[in-house]
C-alpha cells in the first residue's frame, strides 16, 4: 500500500503568498515591503490557506483507496468492495477434562467452563456442553481464548491446565489442552486489508481461478502473509493450496482447517475440484555476517550494533513472508546500507532460487535456521 498522498491543490506555503502579494498591488498600485503591516496580514493568510488546502488533500486522498486510512478505508472497502475489515479472532484449543472416578451417571461440564494456564495469563471458555460417559474418566471439548488476536497462539499441550470455574465440574481430577492453541489473528491492519481488497477482485469468477482461491484462503485470517494455490501435474482436478503466517511459519493445523472450509465452500469450490491444503516445502538458510565499522565514525558501538540487529530483522521477516521469494542476500546487503556500518562480509545465506508454484510442482518457502552476527571491530576508511 503506497502511502504517498496524491497532491490535488498546491501547498507550497511561498507559492502562495507569491501570488497574494502580486494579486494585492495590481489591486492596490502598492509595492509592499517586507515590514509593510498588510504583509504581515497576507502571510497569515497565506498560513490559513495553506493549512485548508492541506486538509483538501487529505480528503481528497481519504477518497482512494490505496491512500485511505482507518475508518475511511473501512467505508471503501465496504462501499466499493463489500468487504469488511477482518477483526481480531481468538485462538482455540482442545481441552480434556478428567474426573477422579468413573460415575454410575454422566457427569456434565457446562458450556462456558473457564480454563486458564499455570501463569493465568489467559482465559479460556468452553464453547459447549460436554458430558463424561458413564462409567468412563474424561472428556474433550473445545475451548476459545476470551481475549482475541494471536497472543493466545502457541500454547503447547498441556500449558493449560487450571480450572477456573471449580464448582462446574463435580469429581473434577484435572484438565489440560491436548493441541497446541491455534487460529488467533489480530484485527486487519491498513496494508493488508487494502490488499484483500485488490485480491477481492480475483473471486468473482466461477470458473475456479487461482486467485479467487488465494483470495478466499487469505481472508480466513489477517494473520496469513501469503497464500499460493496450484493445480499439481499429477492430480488433476485437484487444487493444492499452501499458507504462510505473518511470523514465516508454515500455517498450523486450525489454520489450515479453516482455509479448507472457506476454499471447499460450494459457492466457492467449482463442482469438479478437489481441495486440498498442503504445507510447502521448507529450505533452511542462515545468516551469518561480519561487520566492521569506520574508526571515524560518531556513532557508538551500541548503535550501531542495534541497527545491524533491527536490519536483519526486517530481512528475516521479508525474507520469510512470501512463498516462493528467492532467498537473497542482495536484499540484506541494502537494509544494512544505513546502519553506520563501514562494510560488512555476509557469509549466509547464499542466493538459492525457490520454487513459486508456476511449475506446478510443490511450492518452495525459505525457512531460517540460525543467526550470527559478528563484530569485526574497526578499520580505517
Amino acid at each position: 500500500m503506497n502511502g504517498t498522498e496524491y497532491k490535488f491543490v498546491q501547498t507550497d506555503s511561498g507559492a502562495v503568498l507569491n501570488e497574494l502579494i502580486s494579486k494585492y498591488e495590481d489591486l492596490t498600485g502598492r509595492t509592499l515591503l517586507p515590514a509593510d503591516p498588510d504583509m504581515v496580514f497576507l502571510s497569515w493568510v497565506a498560513d490559513i490557506i495553506v493549512q485548508e488546502r492541506a486538509l483538501l488533500n487529505y480528503a481528497a486522498n481519504q477518497n482512494i483507496p490505496s491512500r485511505a486510512n482507518g475508518e475511511h478505508l473501512d467505508a471503501l472497502g465496504e462501499f466499493l468492495y463489500g468487504i469488511a475489515r477482518p477483526q481480531a479472532e481468538p485462538a482455540e484449543c482442545t481441552v480434556e477434562f478428567t474426573i477422579s472416578a468413573p460415575q454410575s451417571t454422566a457427569t456434565a461440564i457446562p458450556k462456558g467452563t473457564k480454563v486458564t494456564d499455570s501463569s493465568q495469563t489467559l482465559i479460556w471458555e468452553t464453547v459447549s456442553d460436554a458430558v463424561v460417559p458413564i462409567d468412563e474418566t474424561a472428556v474433550q471439548v473445545k475451548a476459545v481464548c476470551q481475549t482475541s488476536g494471536t497472543v493466545g497462539n502457541g500454547f503447547r499441550a498441556g500449558q493449560i491446565n487450571l480450572l477456573i470455574d471449580v464448582d462446574n465440574v463435580r469429581f473434577y481430577k484435572s484438565c489440560e489442552n491436548i493441541d497446541t492453541s491455534s487460529g488467533g489473528s489480530d484485527q486487519a491492519d491498513d496494508t493488508t486489508y487494502y490488499e484483500l481488497m485488490r485480491q477481492s477482485l480475483e473471486a468473482y469468477s466461477t470458473a475456479g481461478p487461482k486467485g479467487a482461491y488465494e483470495y478466499h484462503a487469505k481472508s480466513v485470517s489477517s494473520d496469513i502473509a501469503d497464500v499460493c494455490a496450484i493445480n499439481p501435474l499429477d492430480k488433476p482436478g485437484y487444487v493444492n493450496i499452501f499458507a504462510v503466517m505473518q511470523d514465516g511459519s508454515i500455517a498450523d493445523d486450525g489454520t489450515k482447517k479453516a482455509i479448507l472450509e472457506a476454499c471447499n465452500d460450494d459457492k466457492v469450490r467449482p463442482l469438479t475440484d478437489i481441495v486440498e491444503i498442503l504445507d510447502p516445502e521448507e529450505v533452511g538458510f542462515d545468516v551469518e555476517i561480519t561487520y566492521y565499522i569506520d574508526r571515524s565514525t560518531e556513532k557508538s558501538v551500541s548503535d550501531i550494533a542495534i541497527s545491524v540487529e533491527a536490519a536483519v530483522a526486517e530481512y528475516v521477516k521479508w525474507q520469510l513472508g512470501k512463498i516462493g521469494r528467492d532467498i537473497n542476500p542482495s536484499r540484506l546487503y541494502w537494509l544494512l546500507r544505513d546502519t553506520g556500518i563501514k562494510r560488512v562480509d555476509v557469509i549466509s545465506p547464499v542466493f538459492t532460487a525457490l520454487r513459486d508454484g508456476s511449475s506446478r510442482e510443490v511450492p518452495q518457502v525459505a525457512r531460517l535456521d540460525d543467526i550470527r552476527i559478528i563484530n569485526g571491530g574497526y578499520e580505517d576508511e
